[in-house]
């Protein structure tokens, strides 16, 4: 849009200029003319198949991230009594919501409404998308096959609803979660979605820096489970009974598999960041702890990730380093002191983690992205103007989602109720929801 108003603007200079020209410049002038419009005519967008298979391998890589990766981070997290359940709320969940992103999902994020808050109802149910449609790309006359982009973009909204649930493990009521996440997607996910990544987005405008999802991702899902774990309350003997993870493997199998799925969702700086932040959790936890946890590991695995989302095109590989290590102490501060401090049962640290590291994340990529950290610079704002962007950025996506899943959260326990009953809840949510076990034995 911007280049054909350059061009008509062109043209009109031209005109005015073209009659006052002698007749034989005139010729001259219309021949230059008629080439630069054959020139221009014959700039057209490219589609590679090279940027359409990294994008396709890509969408796999994020899948792979969700199902097994998260499912089994968080089902070894929980207690053997619950494991099923939180692999059943993996599944079903990516499932609603790739069906939502379908039928509305992808057109409020990216419609063609020219709104600062959503994109419209005008391509629901994949309206006017077609094999032979595109989408634009970073780079400047390529583009990618539309279902493609749909595919990759649906993945992060999928991933961002399953975050939310290890917040309030092992007591939530299977349909009522289901009827939350069809809610909260809509109201939440898609307008912060269309806010940050479209070109007509609020906060886009501001010129704010999210290149793989800090804000629409991870601090959404982290407000919304903090949020979340104050609502519905606290597991049933909480702080009295042992509520260890039954299965550190798996988790460490989750998390790793998270590590290599990462590689689809950032693309770039990704090992630096989450190599110090690892490595920052568990020296943490032998200076105060006198001893490293694998459970501190992979936490701080994660709590790398996550920083390093909003400023994977940006940082270099020092800058990565440096912010992982710095969203590793808070995230730690936060999971090991804030939480028991205020009494909330977030079950699996989801704002400890990504919440936390989200912020330091987003916040963060104004600093990492100055070149004397390493970063290149995108935007050419000054460090402390970006600052203040990112800031803005965070604050509007924090009150958003914070704002909107309380009332969404009500609303839902107002109508269906959303724990189990205590009793099911002792018994363990596999049997009690599902009528299955993860192990018999």
């Amino acid at each position: 849009m911007n280049m054909q108003k350059t061009f008509a603007g062109i043209g009109a200079l031209g005109a005015s200029l073209f009659a006052s020209l002698p007749a034989w410049a005139q010729e001259a002038t219309t021949e230059t003319a008629e080439v630069a419009t054959e020139v221009a005519e014959e700039i057209v967008p490219v589609m590679d198949k090279g940027d359409a298979a990294f994008m396709m391998v890509s969408t796999i890589l994020v899948l792979f991230m969700i199902l097994p990766g998260l499912a089994l981070f968080y089902g070894g997290l929980v207690r053997t009594k619950n494991m099923l359940s939180v692999l059943m709320q993996s599944m079903v969940i990516t499932s609603l919501v790739i069906v939502i992103y379908v039928l509305w999902g992808y057109s409020m994020s990216f419609g063609d409404a020219p709104s600062a808050y959503w994109g419209g109802l005008g391509k629901a149910f994949l309206s006017g998308v077609t094999y032979e449609s595109m989408a634009a790309t970073f780079s400047a006359g390529f583009v990618i096959p539309e279902f493609v982009f749909i595919s990759f973009q649906m993945t992060f909204a999928c991933i961002t609803a399953v975050l939310i649930v290890g917040a309030f493990a092992e007591r939530i009521k299977f349909g009522s979660l289901l009827v939350f996440i069809a809610l909260w997607v809509t109201v939440v996910y898609f307008p912060v979605a269309h806010m940050v990544w479209d070109s007509d987005g609020l906060i886009y405008g501001w010129g704010a820096l999210d290149f793989a999802g800090g804000t629409v991702v991870h601090i959404n899902a982290g407000i919304a489970a903090l949020v979340g774990s104050i609502v519905i309350g606290k597991r049933v003997g909480y702080g009295k009974d042992n509520m260890a993870p039954h299965s550190m493997t798996l988790t460490m199998v989750g998390a790793s598999m998270l590590w290599v799925g990462w590689f689809g969702f950032n693309a770039g700086s990704n090992l630096e960041a989450t190599a110090g932040a690892a490595l920052t959790w568990v020296i943490l936890e032998i200076m105060l702890r006198g001893k490293a946890s694998m459970l501190g590991a992979a936490s701080g695995v994660v709590t790398g990730l996550v920083a390093v989302t909003p400023a994977a095109g940006f940082a270099g590989p020092v800058g990565a380093i440096v912010l992982g290590a710095i969203a590793s102490v808070a995230a730690y501060f936060f999971v090991s002191t804030v939480k028991h401090k205020l009494n909330y049962d977030d079950s699996l640290d989801v704002f400890g983690i990504h919440g936390v590291a989200g912020i330091i994340g987003a916040v963060g990529t104004a600093v990492v992205n100055d070149p004397s950290m390493g970063g290149i610079h995108y935007g050419g704002n000054s460090m402390g103007a970006q600052l203040m962007i990112q800031i803005q950025g965070v604050l509007v996506t924090v009150v958003w989602c914070g704002v909107a899943s309380f009332v969404l959260y009500y609303l839902v326990k107002s109508v269906m109720g959303l724990r189990v009953k205590e009793e099911e809840e002792r018994e363990g949510l596999d049997l009690s929801s599902h009528g299955e076990r993860a192990y018999n034995m």
